[in-house]
């Protein structure tokens, strides 16, 4: 008799709880997906999954709701996110009450792998439903699944589906409303011939268990699986056999990413020049309807020349998460952690780790997450502690603000090889190299132990699907829009407030007596003014009190008060700049962002403040440095110390601050 799930049906005024498990990429997201129509992120890679999910089942009889956990291979224990499952199934504080039932997604074309999770979850004696996903890929291989053997085997419901077609789905929501409706008769058996060990041996218990259950599986599949006789190499074996040889496959990895960074610029490029000359006109007309006041400026300066600079790279931040949801759902980002694996041994990794930090360059925060799935202490810790050298989205509209506007658009071999997509990908390239010493550093002072092994499922390609490459753009283009909205927002109208004022007269009384004295046209005067008032408003004070500290760098104070403004989040600086560039300068000089910083000045001696030296040390900076709030919380949490997220935060600053000295020195030093 389940008493926890009794308790679950007897709950008063709430729903029913279904728990979703299974192994890392088996469909389980997508088909968490199919039974709620929750937007939930699918990629064909497995550890994607690494929080508790929860949604309503659609088109039931009664409120279910179903709990997504993270993908495991086991209920062992080893690692976070396999406790997270363990304690999903038995009704943890954190979960709440025990589900009513559980839904085990199992890979048809796998089942020898997939079913030894399914021999623990019966153990748990609660109602189980198999979801017997992705028969098509099974079929495809020669594969055929007696379902209806395989549940009296089982004692549990097996139910054929594919995930991505709805009309497959239905019948999996009737039998887990079959499951919930019998909760008090748990149903399933598991029978486990064990060998007993010598008492104590750890070890030898945990591989009789392994020995046992894999026998347990291995009789259940028994007249079950009929499998059609091996042709030779398939079209997938081939592409494998060049994607992930030592030569061929480091040369097509290469290739892959430059080629993004390259579209970058060319696709986006349009696209980005139409988004700057709306928010120029907007501008205008602002400028052209208002009176000048603070009214004007905050419109104008604050509001378009800030969120609206940031917002013009939204064609960028949709390209890059196009080809990455491309590369993850064509399966490819598997072959691309095999690849690494060798490389990240010396550094006291392995591939597992791969799979976060590639989910770094799109955002370190779900990537810390992400290394839940490592079950090894020390490796997780090294994982989290580089996770942010990795260049994340943020980190792309200042890329591309400054190597658009500062390096010279230069080509050869027809176009195809440019200088800008080069020094993207070298900006890419210096969080990885930095990262590598801090990784050797960490391996040999933390937790000193054995790198553990890695054992890592190649998932079959298949053709990208159009709902998932528009789902992945979506969400993050969303997300992008939201940070703008709200964070970005926020930030840029206080730096706009504090180079506003206080706006005195006794600035402006001094600037028109100087201009009469030394007889200067009206648009000098209106930029003389406007810079006056910047270098006495409050911002311009901060800014002053900085500068020493930066000034090595070759920057000023305008540039200074941009980095300080960009803690919370490292877009941010665009939005200050191009809030303090149209402060700065006549009503006159408007224009697009990249004219603004062009025609910016020094102070003392009048020469153009962005050079190319400062503006490679700009990106260099801000490819290190650790200017995110989301990610330093996220390193203090998932730590469980924040001595680990101080630590980040100064030996990342430090790296910047040192390695934007060295740039900006060497490419003067090159007379550039």
């Amino acid at each position: 008799m389940c008493d926890s799930a009794r308790e679950a049906l007897l709950a008063a005024g709430g729903a029913v709880t279904v728990a979703l498990v299974g192994n890392p990429n088996t469909g389980k997201t997508a088909l968490f997906n199919a039974l709620t129509g929750f937007r939930r992120h699918v990629a064909n890679y497995p550890g994607v999954t690494v929080e508790i999910a929860r949604g309503p089942i659609r088109k039931t009889q009664r409120p279910l709701e179903l709990i997504d956990s993270p993908g495991t291979y086991s209920l062992a224990g080893d690692s976070p996110d396999e406790r997270v499952v363990l304690d999903t199934l038995q009704g943890s504080a954190a979960t709440g009450l025990r589900p009513a039932a559980a839904v085990v997604v199992v890979d048809a074309s796998n089942l020898v792998r997939n079913l030894y999770l399914v021999s623990q979850v019966l153990e748990q004696r609660i109602p189980c439903v198999i979801a017997l996903n992705m028969i098509d890929v099974a079929r495809a291989r020669g594969i055929h699944v007696d379902a209806a053997r395989l549940a009296e085997r089982l004692g549990v419901p097996v139910v054929p589906v594919i995930a991505t077609q709805p009309r497959t789905v239905s019948p999996l929501v009737r039998a887990i409303e079959a499951a919930v409706a019998a909760a008090g008769q748990c149903h399933g058996r598991v029978c486990l011939a064990r060998t007993a060990p010598a008492a104590g041996d750890a070890a030898a218990v945990a591989a009789a268990e392994v020995r046992a259950r894999y026998h347990w599986v291995h009789e259940v599949l028994a007249g079950v699986l009929e499998r059609a006789m091996p042709r030779g190499p398939n079209w997938s074996d081939r592409i494998d056999a060049l994607v992930t040889h030592p030569l061929t496959g480091t040369l097509a990895l290469l290739v892959v990413l430059y080629g993004i960074f390259a579209l970058l610029f060319r696709g986006a490029e349009p696209l980005m020049r139409g988004m700057e000359w709306v928010f120029g006109w907007l501008g205008a007309r602002i400028a052209s309807l208002l009176p000048p006041g603070v009214v004007q400026s905050f419109l104008a300066d604050g509001l378009l020349a800030g969120v609206g600079g940031v917002l013009q790279f939204l064609p960028q931040i949709l390209i890059l998460f196009l080809f990455i949801a491309l590369l993850e759902d064509s399966g490819y980002l598997a072959r691309m952690a095999f690849m690494v694996d060798r490389l990240m041994r010396p550094l006291g990794l392995s591939g597992r780790a791969f799979i976060p930090l590639l989910s770094s360059f799109a955002c370190a925060v779900p990537a810390i997450l992400g290394t839940r799935a490592i079950a090894d202490r020390r490796e997780r810790l090294i994982t989290i502690l580089i996770a942010p050298f990795m260049s994340c989205s943020a980190r792309l509209p200042v890329y591309v603000l400054f190597v658009g506007a500062f390096v010279p658009a230069r080509a050869w071999l027809g176009g195809w090889l440019r200088l800008d997509a080069l020094v993207m990908f070298a900006l890419y390239l210096v969080g990885v190299v930095v990262a590598i010493p801090v990784a050797l550093l960490l391996k040999w002072t933390v937790r000193q132990g054995p790198t553990t092994g890695f054992v890592l499922e190649l998932p079959a390609y298949k053709w990208p699907r159009l709902r998932a490459i528009w789902q992945r753009m979506y969400l993050a283009g969303r997300s992008f829009v939201v940070r703008a909205g709200t964070i970005i927002l926020v930030v840029n109208l206080a730096v706009w407030a504090l180079g506003y004022f206080p706006h005195s007269t006794r600035t402006r009384a001094a600037v028109e007596a100087a201009q009469r004295t030394q007889g200067r046209d009206g648009e000098t005067s209106q930029r003389v003014l406007a810079g006056a008032y910047l270098r006495d408003s409050y911002l311009g004070r901060i800014g002053h009190a900085l500068e020493p500290a930066i000034r090595p760098l070759g920057w000023d104070w305008r540039i200074g008060i941009g980095v300080i403004a960009s803690f919370p989040a490292r877009e941010v600086i665009v939005a200050t700049l191009g809030t303090v560039a149209n402060l700065g300068r006549a009503k006159a000089d408007a224009g697009s962002l990249r004219e603004g910083l062009r025609r910016m000045t020094r102070e003392d001696t009048g020469q153009p403040l962005f050079t190319l030296p400062v503006a490679l040390s700009i990106v260099v900076f801000f490819a290190l440095c650790a200017q995110c709030a989301g990610t330093l919380t996220m390193i203090g949490r998932e730590t469980g110390s924040w001595t680990w997220a101080l630590a980040s935060f100064a030996t990342m600053t430090t790296l910047a601050y040192v390695a934007a000295w060295g740039v900006s020195a060497g490419a003067r030093a090159l007379g550039a």
